[in-house]
């Protein structure tokens, strides 16, 4: 049954996430701005009630306005969410900072690393907000591919925040019979776990596109969980955050389930197609071939050993040949898990 509250919210970002965050919301009763970059879908979105690009076939709820002005989408708004690609993510923020109140509650559910200075997304927002605004910044990640989360199939998702108190607030907006969101007070394992997971998706995906076996994406999986683990911790993360939602769960998802973007791009590569014509292909970002230059950099900053990560690293920067990479994985020296 749905809810009614006057609450007035704000989704920044139309991709098929930030609609189906947007479609969630207003289901419930909540009163939804949702903030599109092109005003010519804007307008088609507003006046047709549907993201015939990047969520075709689900209809707008009458609870939600399509506007392509950011300061018209933040106006009066209680909460943000916030659902922009991570390397445009900066620019955006920085934009809509000061036509936000202070006791706004944000939530991020952007999945990244800024390439160019290695920032987590709560980094770039403490960056671009005014001060007054960091204690209610929110983070939610974990296994959620959105035509399953807007055909109201049984999610589960995680969302790490500084204060608790901004943190329940957030579970209880979202929580609904299909979708459930627990709370975690580690920003960056959650952070982390939901950015790294994608470079890992694009080495099962390219394990699958060269004909390899459930034995090999096992061990990607469970490799590539040790060096997100040790990356993490590194970093600051808790260890067990990784075995979470937003770590072990969101990892499984992206690298086994047809729907994800990154093992697709990995997949195309290991049947032989080249980056470049398998990006212009696509329409929605697959945010892990940058990620993977980002997680690079931070493993030689942080002197982490991440084998498959610089593998990835080496196929998509370096044209690396797949096969060679395989090899050259499985040929390293021997040593304990």
């Amino acid at each position: 049954m749905k809810q009614s509250t006057s609450e007035k919210i704000a989704v920044i970002g139309a991709g098929s996430w930030g609609t189906t965050l947007a479609i969630l919301l207003a289901d419930k009763g909540y009163h939804v701005k949702l903030w599109v970059y092109e005003p010519d879908l804007a307008e088609e979105m507003q006046k047709n009630r549907e993201n015939k690009i990047y969520l075709p076939g689900h209809r707008l709820s009458d609870n939600i306005i399509v506007t392509s002005i950011i300061k018209d989408a933040v106006k009066d708004a209680g909460v943000l969410v916030f659902v922009v690609p991570s390397h445009v993510a900066r620019g955006v923020i920085k934009e809509l900072a000061h036509s936000l109140s202070d006791n706004i509650i944000i939530v991020s559910a952007a999945k990244g690393i800024e390439n160019d200075t290695l920032m987590l997304m709560s980094d770039i927002f403490k960056e671009a907000l005014p001060e007054p605004l960091h204690k209610n910044l929110t983070f939610l990640s974990g296994p959620s591919f959105a035509k399953e989360v807007v055909k109201k199939m049984p999610t589960a998702v995680a969302l790490a925040a500084y204060n608790k108190k901004a943190g329940e607030s957030v579970q209880g907006l979202f929580s609904t019979d299909y979708f459930r969101v627990l709370t975690n007070s580690d920003v960056i394992g959650v952070e982390l776990g939901g950015a790294l997971k994608n470079v890992i998706a694009i080495a099962t995906g390219i394990s699958d596109g060269m004909g390899f076996g459930h034995n090999t994406r096992a061990a990607i999986i469970t490799r590539g969980l040790a060096e997100i683990t040790r990356l993490g911790i590194a970093m600051g993360s808790e260890p067990a955050t990784f075995a979470g939602l937003s770590g072990l769960g969101d990892l499984i998802l992206t690298c086994t389930g047809e729907l994800s973007r990154n093992r697709t791009v990995g997949f195309r590569l290991g049947q032989g197609e080249g980056l470049k014509d398998i990006l212009n292909s696509m329409k929605m970002v697959a945010e892990g071939v940058k990620t993977t230059k980002a997680a690079y950099e931070l493993s030689k900053k942080h002197k982490i050993e991440m084998p498959i990560t610089n593998e990835v690293y080496y196929i998509l920067y370096e044209g690396k040949d797949v096969k060679v990479s395989a090899r050259d994985l499985m040929k390293r020296e021997l040593g304990e898990e």
